[in-house]
């Protein structure tokens, strides 16, 4: 069963298996030291463009994530860099004090870290600190303004460096690590275009945070990896991961998740709707635009009075209404289908239990 689950895990965050004799494993530190001199990132913001993570790192990383609850946690990640693309090898939880809202590393973090790196110096190992990670638990993937503060710093003094962003509640409904990967833009840069163009389910109490910061940063894309070597310490660690998973429900464990899920949609369709109706009473009260020729009388009614900005708004309440109904129901799925792998013997008959429970409700 474990093994079918391990299967359906890697499938569903399209795990691609790497030959652990590819060249990138045979990088030298001096290869890496030259491109670390050229520095080509800081000739061009958007060098970066992929970060692969083993899927070793991917699963100590959520199972950090889950393991905070309501409340931010951090890391930090090892790899390697190479033609645009950071290679994640592993990664080591930190000793921080989160909250739920921003999670900062202490002195007691600073020393665990130079304490690791210098162990994983002595065991052989050749990666060196590549990034940072920390949760957002149930308010997506993106950077804050604290985020965006802490990643600049980074990238002045310890580039290359990258921030990746769990979601350890929407990776439970999802059924898909919920991830994004991040760099940000050096001081004074203007993208060339806006990335807040991209849809993203923020809450409403967040919106104001992603949309003022959202031009200082991008994303990279995320793929996950994993070799031949790395199979036996995903066994054991999918251990871990696979019995936290199969003993909680998720439509309990993430109760609080779901109702603030519903809050958040409530408030938005409020807030949609009563837009709607102003933008609706200035049309009456104004004329029309006038029709453009060659469109046969039409006018463009949808770019008068707002009315475009409005009805992205509601379609973007319709997609966040579709995808928590569609957690909701992949949560009774799951529910079902642990009730009758677990509690329904394989001759299709009840359980002493439920056989003694169907009894007593008889009589």
């Amino acid at each position: 069963m474990a093994s079918i689950a391990k299967k359906t895990f890697e499938l569903n965050n399209d795990v691609q298996s790497v030959d652990p004799t590819s060249a990138i494993f045979k990088y030298s530190r001096e290869d890496e030291k030259a491109l670390e001199d050229d520095a080509p990132w800081a000739k061009d913001p958007h060098y970066f463009h992929t970060v692969k993570i083993s899927a070793v790192a991917l699963i100590k990383m959520v199972t950090h994530a889950r393991s905070g609850g309501q409340y931010e946690i951090m890391g930090v990640m090892y790899g390697r860099v190479k033609d645009g693309v950071f290679w994640i090898m592993d990664a080591a939880a930190l000793p921080v004090q989160g909250t739920e809202t921003r999670v900062n590393a202490g002195n007691e973090a600073m020393e665990y870290m130079v304490s690791f790196q210098e162990s994983s110096r002595e065991a052989g190992k050749g990666e060196l600190l590549r990034g940072w990670y920390h949760s957002h638990p149930g308010y997506g993937c993106w950077l804050s303004g604290i985020d965006v503060n802490t990643q600049q710093n980074q990238q002045k003094f310890n580039d290359p460096y990258l921030a990746v962003v769990i979601d350890p509640n929407r990776t439970v409904s999802a059924g898909k690590v919920e991830i994004g990967a991040f760099r940000t833009y050096p001081e004074g840069y203007k993208p060339p275009s806006s990335s807040t163009s991209q849809y993203q389910s923020i809450p409403m109490e967040k919106i104001e945070d992603f949309g003022v910061h959202a031009d200082a940063y991008y994303p990279l894309k995320v793929e996950i990896y994993k070799t031949k070597l790395d199979e036996q310490l995903l066994d054991l660690l999918w251990n871990k991961y696979w019995v936290a998973t199969l003993s909680s429900s998720l439509l309990t464990s993430n109760r609080e998740y779901s109702t603030s899920q519903i809050k958040d949609l409530n408030a938005k369709l409020h807030g949609a709707s009563s837009s709607l109706g102003s933008a609706s009473s200035n049309l009456k009260l104004k004329a029309p635009p006038p029709s453009q020729s060659g469109s046969k009388g039409k006018s463009n009614v949808k770019e008068y009075a707002g009315v475009e900005e409005q009805d992205s708004a509601l379609a973007k309440a319709t997609k966040d209404s579709s995808r928590i109904a569609t957690e909701a129901q992949n949560g009774m799925v799951a529910q079902l289908l642990k009730d009758r792998l677990f509690n329904t013997p394989l001759t299709g008959q009840l359980t002493p239990q439920a056989a003694q429970a169907t009894v007593q409700g008889r009589q």
